[in-house]
């Protein structure tokens, strides 16, 4: 493992994500980081998240989660966001080249120097998380563009599991690029505007205590 407190120096950052609450839950202490250094930073979310929300929340999901996610975004300093309604819960199923187009368009507007995206292994294996990840990864290939990856050392996966929460996927530390110190007060703030899916109880606030202020990143694409 690579230990390091400091990001690459980005200028311009695209994040890809599958569901609003991706970029607060997952990525939002590493895109923090980056804004907080003067970077860009524009997230694409490929679905509204409807499928994947929790039970009994009240109104248009759709509506909701949008709303959730543009008041997060503001929380981690993002400048942009592009949310697109591709059918959550089956971006697995759909031909490569229709989010590879997603994210080709996001790439026009926003010209990164980098992309973030959750680690191959979707953290949670979520089908959705995989083929965003993915397409990221495809498109970056075809313009010599890095992708940094979020991840979570296996031994948290392996505390989650015995507390029961088990299906995160972890990485051993060979497989682990950089050791990224970080201040989680924006990425708090963040998640507080998802308080349809920050519920009391949830995996993410544990997830969170066993991470500390540390976030480990790989490499898909190294620069």
């Amino acid at each position: 493992m690579t230990e390091t407190t400091a990001l690459p120096r980005w200028g311009s950052v695209l994040a890809v994500v599958a569901h609003p609450d991706d970029e607060s839950f997952g990525l939002g202490a590493v895109l923090s980081t980056f804004a907080d250094g003067g970077a860009g930073v524009d997230v694409l979310c490929l679905t509204r998240g409807e499928a994947s929300t929790l039970h009994g929340v009240e109104g248009d999901l759709s509506r909701i989660r949008e709303y959730e996610l543009r008041a997060a975004a503001d929380a981690l300093g993002a400048r942009r966001v592009t949310l697109r309604d591709l059918p959550d819960g089956g971006l697995a199923g759909l031909e490569s080249s229709v989010l590879d187009d997603e994210v080709e368009r996001a790439l026009e507007w926003t010209r990164p120097e980098g992309l973030v995206v959750f680690d191959s292994t979707g953290i949670s294996g979520h089908p959705d998380h995989v083929a965003a990840t993915a397409a990221a990864t495809r498109v970056a290939d075809r313009h010599g563009l890095p992708v940094v990856a979020w991840t979570l050392p296996e031994e948290i996966c392996g505390r989650l599991a015995a507390e029961g929460y088990a299906g995160f996927l972890g990485r051993t530390g060979d497989e682990i690029d950089l050791l990224l110190t970080v201040d989680r007060t924006a990425q708090l703030a963040a998640v507080e505007c998802h308080p349809s899916q920050a519920v009391p109880g949830s995996v993410l606030w544990r997830r969170l205590e066993l991470q500390g202020d540390d976030e480990h990143l790989r490499w898909l694409r190294r620069p």
